[in-house]
């Protein structure tokens, strides 16, 4: 005979409601938010990884993969949770997505073990290579250094500079939308043994990191 359900059985736990909200706050938020795959990577080598992103005006986070999914399922684009697989790691970047991927690019030559997976940026889907490519923009403190310098030139080259400063941004951008792929990105390969990505990494014991979004 099969045993009746009742509602509080049926109902999400709240900490599990309150982890999903979070996810979906962060990322309509975020004006960009990059997917990377941290296995193998030690809390001290997780906690500089953190620091140069906080740096950068981004906020490194490691949630369960089925909470993400939850809480991404209506307003990611199309191919987005498919760079769920395996431990992934979530950069959700502040005003300078440019400054997070170059943080982000720059640790993982520095250290093999980090996968850059891909990303979205503006509500479009961005494969690893075009995060990779975002690093090469110019940063809010560069471009805005370049503004400076541009300012205090002369005024007879003031225009001439301005001009090739907009020509190399449009460049960079639309270089950055022509690698846009047809279909989604494949993501990075998962381990099949990995049962729950969010729980069997070591990294995921920093204490400063430490709460219910990794215990679910």
């Amino acid at each position: 005979m099969a045993t009746a359900t009742t509602a509080d059985e049926r109902a999400p736990r709240a900490d599990k409601v309150a982890v999903v909200d979070e996810v979906r706050e962060r990322y309509n938020d975020a004006e960009a938010v990059l997917f990377t795959e941290y296995r193998g990577l030690d809390v001290t080598e997780m906690a500089d990884l953190r620091g140069r992103l906080i740096d950068a005006d981004c906020r490194y986070k490691i949630y369960k993969n089925t909470l993400v999914r939850l809480a991404l399922s209506d307003d990611a684009p199309a191919g987005t949770l498919d760079l769920l697989g395996g431990p992934t790691a979530l950069a959700f970047c502040g005003k300078d997505p440019s400054a997070a991927a170059k943080a982000l690019r720059t640790f993982a030559t520095e250290h093999e073990a980090l996968i850059i997976k891909g990303g979205v940026l503006a509500g479009t889907l961005l494969s690893d290579a075009q995060v990779r490519d975002l690093a090469d923009l110019p940063s809010h403190d560069e471009l805005m250094a370049q503004i400076v310098g541009a300012l205090a030139a002369p005024l007879s080259s003031l225009a001439s500079m301005m001009n090739n400063l907009i020509g190399e941004m449009s460049g960079l951008v639309q270089a950055l939308i022509d690698k846009t792929p047809d279909s989604p990105p494949t993501p990075a390969e998962s381990d099949p043994a990995e049962s729950d990505p969010a729980e069997s990494d070591p990294a995921e014991s920093d204490p400063a990191e430490s709460n219910t979004e990794n215990n679910q």
